[in-house]
């Protein structure tokens, strides 16, 4: 199995050279050069195996020879031991033929860990094995960064620096970020909003001097590692409730595109989704763009669902280049017109997205009252990014299709405003009871690409 780059114009690399990669030196995304297909038959064979087994059967055809099956196995249990329920994504039904899809029973309590969880597994082997050591840099709108310092903490190959945008993530986000004490982990502040640190991010995979330096490694969803991962739960979600024999759909609320571009995989390896529904809060760009094929990027709204507060989807790339028929060149005029301001998709390649994908959006008032309605009506408390899925979801709703919606967040994340909106104060998990009593460790920094990098630079002694 081999990886090129969106963009056309970078090394063919490995399953191990692109994960470790991350970015392609093109500055494109990479993507495996075909699609494994599973037969009907064995996608009806998922059925009653346990998660792990499903994730080694789902995965293993795109990792190539980079571990052993023995290997890869004890990978994916070490990844997902540390989930507090024994089905590490369980379906739970809100109403008729609709079910929400709990993501969140992680280490970090977002949908973050299934992924987070198995790259640092992944890491951690390929570079003992290969006697390296990397410097991992991330971007993160709140749930990224928490989960890889949670999956890297005190891994001895490896360095960790998140920027998140100062002020701009949840209480609970920014203390999992802050409070871990392990030497090898490192949050930077960055004044400024998310779209600014993930433009640092791809500003320093863009310095090769800076890059081959200190041996920089990436793990936001850039990394197609965290896309293959996403792509188990669609499998076993859709297999508990009868694929292969009947179709399904998802809504997934999103804000960088990488969790329901794993959906788009699924599908165009067999799984049969009838549709996947892109749900987005006040910053909608994803959905403008799919109603009227513009992508201009007019700056974020602070929102409930800051998780979401996005308006450059660094994975839009990648279901832009199959939208215009695996051409890299127009893939990489598409995205020298987005640093100029914006561009416009072609007629026909808006045609190939509306294909694959619908989109909604909800505003702030219609996701607090969802909060507000289901937790009356089901019990369930909903963090405000999923309240955003369950609401687009319910406008969408084919009847004679079932509906799986992305639970993406535990409430106890964003207790201000789940509270907020149904009056019940969501506590954290009783293994992170004294989160609001651990001493924070954090960096402030400008939005400023010398000084991030002067601050990488001295604490990895490069």
């Amino acid at each position: 199995m081999q990886y090129i780059s969106t963009r056309g114009d970078a090394p063919v690399l490995s399953f191990e050279a692109a994960m470790l990669t991350g970015l392609a030196r093109d500055g494109g995304l990479y993507l495996p050069e075909s699609i494994p297909p599973m037969l009907s038959a064995d996608i009806a064979a998922l059925h009653g195996q346990s998660y792990d087994e499903v994730a080694f059967r789902v995965m293993r055809p795109f990792i190539g020879d980079t571990f052993t099956d023995d290997e890869f196995r004890e990978i994916i249990a070490r990844a997902y031991e540390g989930f507090g329920h024994a089905a590490r994504a369980p379906l739970v039904q809100l109403d008729q033929g609709h079910f929400l899809l709990e993501l969140f029973h992680g280490p970090t309590l977002a949908f973050k860990d299934f992924a987070m969880q198995l790259i640092g597994q992944l890491f951690e082997a390929s570079l003992k094995r290969n006697g390296q050591r990397v410097c991992i840099v991330g971007a993160t709108s709140g749930d990224t960064g928490s989960a890889a310092i949670e999956a890297f903490r005190g891994l001895d190959a490896v360095d960790v620096f998140i920027l998140y945008p100062h002020e701009r993530v949840s209480e609970v986000q920014r203390r999992q970020m802050t409070t871990p004490s392990e030497s090898n982990v490192h949050a930077l502040a960055v004044t400024g909003h998310f779209d600014d640190c993930q433009a640092r991010v791809k500003d320093m995979f863009n310095d090769f001097e800076f890059r081959d330096a200190v041996g920089l490694a990436g793990v936001n969803s850039i990394n197609w590692a965290r896309v293959l991962a996403q792509v188990v739960y669609y499998f076993t979600s859709a297999v508990a409730l009868g694929a292969p024999h009947r179709k399904v759909s998802f809504t997934v609320p999103t804000g960088n595109f990488g969790d329901i571009f794993a959906g788009y995989i699924a599908k165009q390896m067999g799984l049969p989704i009838d549709r996947l529904i892109v749900a987005t809060n006040q910053n909608d760009i994803l959905h403008r763009c799919l109603t009227t094929s513009d992508y201009t990027p007019d700056g974020v709204i602070p929102s409930i669902s800051p998780s979401m507060d996005i308006q450059v989807s660094s994975n839009f790339e990648r279901a832009l280049y199959y939208a215009y028929d695996q051409d890299g060149s127009a893939v990489a005029q598409l995205m020298d017109e987005l640093r100029q301001g914006g561009f416009s998709v072609s007629q026909g390649a808006l045609q190939a997205l509306r294909e694959s994908f619908d989109s909604g959006r909800a505003s702030e008032e219609e996701t607090s009252a969802t909060i507000a309605r289901l937790s009356e009506k089901t019990g369930e408390l909903l963090c405000p990014h999923s309240a955003v899925g369950v609401h687009v979801a319910e406008t969408h709703r084919d009847p004679a299709v079932p509906m799986i919606t992305l639970a993406t967040a535990h409430p106890a994340k964003f207790p201000a405003a789940v509270e907020a909106a149904s009056g019940q104060h969501p506590p954290l998990p009783e293994r992170m009871s004294d989160l609001y009593e651990r001493a924070e460790r954090v960096t402030r920094v400008e939005n400023d690409l010398g000084a991030i990098e002067d601050i990488i630079r001295e604490r990895t002694g490069h």
